[in-house]
């Protein structure tokens, strides 16, 4: 079994379906999307180029997705902090995810990379 399967099976509910769906809708955007352990958390490559993660907040719990190149991405509920480059969106694990808005945010991030803006590795 996978570390990032590991990781699933170990978080209690709410959260743990929360990542997992949030898992799914990543996966489901390219076919060279791969899920891989890095950080001690689920990083998604493009690839093999990292482009998103999720995990949750150690104190709150939050379930959160971050965008490594989210300081060109705007939409709603993504949030810069006092980061540099990478920008987070929380999610109540309770409520029903922005499916919509997370389709069109891993699209136009997969674009950097699909159109060569990020160089991503050859294959």
């Amino acid at each position: 079994m996978k570390q990032v399967d590991i990781y699933f099976q170990h978080l209690p509910e709410p959260q743990k379906s929360c990542l997992l769906a949030l898992h799914a809708i990543i996966l489901a955007q390219d076919p060279h999307i791969t899920a891989e352990w890095k950080y001690a958390m689920p990083c998604y490559c493009y690839k093999g180029k990292m482009f998103c993660f999720i995990r949750t907040d150690a104190k709150t719990q939050t379930p959160y997705i971050g965008m490594v190149e989210g300081k060109r991405l705007d939409y709603p509920g993504l949030e810069q902090g006092d980061r540099a480059r990478m920008k987070v969106m929380t999610f109540d694990p309770e409520a029903d995810l922005p499916v919509t808005i997370l389709h069109n945010m891993l699209n136009e991030a997969l674009d950097f990379y699909r159109k060569g803006l990020i160089p991503v590795k050859k294959k």
